[in-house]
């Protein structure tokens, strides 16, 4: 397989799965490309990678253009400590509010319009920029959506005494897990020749070393982050699922399913896994 370009999310989140890949630890094809969220759903819409991590949404708003990778995803049973609502107020009382929304994730900003027209009945108006550029600027909204490492930094702002964990807010609505985001293959790589054999399978031993020797990985983090090691611990064991099991597949389908009734998604998308010996 030729040398091919694969994005990596610049965040903490990642690191059990790109670690062996970044460290030496594992041979590979890869040129690896990191950078936020909605910024890789931008470059594998346009063809500039042939295989990401991207949102749940990327996929679904063009999943003709891609294949899922097997068993890889980031996932939580809830609670997922970085994809955050802050709000200054209950949400009950926040009909009517305007909430700053984190452009660094399409699928979180989608999840939390769900999460309150539909289970709380709120209607608010969104606008888009950064959080903490905001906060900087002494202009704190009455809400906003914040993700990644953004998330853990200010999850414990004093002006923000109501915090909601988005995974475990949709936990507790749906009884499933919430899939933020996948990794996808460009069809167009496939078909040119690019990708013969399954990428997937680095990533996964990747992941496969990276969760096995963890120490290693939370100390390559520890200084990017505020959390402690015992809480980068907890965050990877417990917070996040990497591996797209049924019950993982439910919960992306279920929310497949909700955004397309509320006109979100033009069609319900369908699922289709990188095979290599069908693509």
């Amino acid at each position: 397989m030729s040398k091919i370009r694969v994005g990596r999310i610049a965040f903490i989140n990642v690191a059990p799965i790109y670690y062996a890949l970044e460290n030496g630890r594992l041979n590979h094809p890869f040129e690896l490309v990191a950078d936020i969220p909605a910024h890789l759903n931008d470059l594998m819409r346009d063809g500039l990678l042939e295989i990401s991590a991207c949102s749940c949404l990327e996929y679904a708003r063009r999943f003709r253009q891609y294949y899922l990778a097997k068993d890889l995803c980031i996932a939580s049973n809830g609670p997922v400590m970085s994809v955050l609502l802050l709000a200054k107020r209950p949400l009950s009382e926040l009909n009517g509010a305007e909430i700053l929304l984190s452009g660094q994730s399409h699928t979180s900003v989608l999840l939390t319009r769900l999460l309150l027209e539909e289970r709380y009945h709120v209607q608010a108006t969104y606008t888009n920029g950064s959080v903490s550029q905001a906060l900087t600027d002494g202009h704190e909204p009455l809400a906003c959506l914040t993700i990644g490492d953004e998330a853990l930094k200010l999850r414990n702002h004093p002006s923000y005494p109501y915090v909601f964990d988005l995974a475990l807010e949709w936990r507790e609505w749906t009884n499933l897990p919430f899939v933020f985001a996948v990794w996808v293959i460009s069809r167009k790589a496939c078909a040119l020749g690019l990708i013969q054999e399954d990428p997937g399978l680095y990533l996964r031993q990747s992941l496969d070393y990276g969760l096995a020797h963890l120490d290693e990985v939370i100390a390559s983090v520890a200084k990017k982050t505020p959390l402690s090691p015992a809480e980068l611990d907890i965050y990877y064991q417990e917070a996040l699922n990497f591996r797209l099991t049924h019950d993982q597949l439910q919960g992306l389908e279920l929310f497949y399913q909700k955004i397309t009734q509320h006109g979100w998604l033009q069609e319900l998308p369908k699922i289709h896994f990188f095979d290599p010996k069908t693509n």
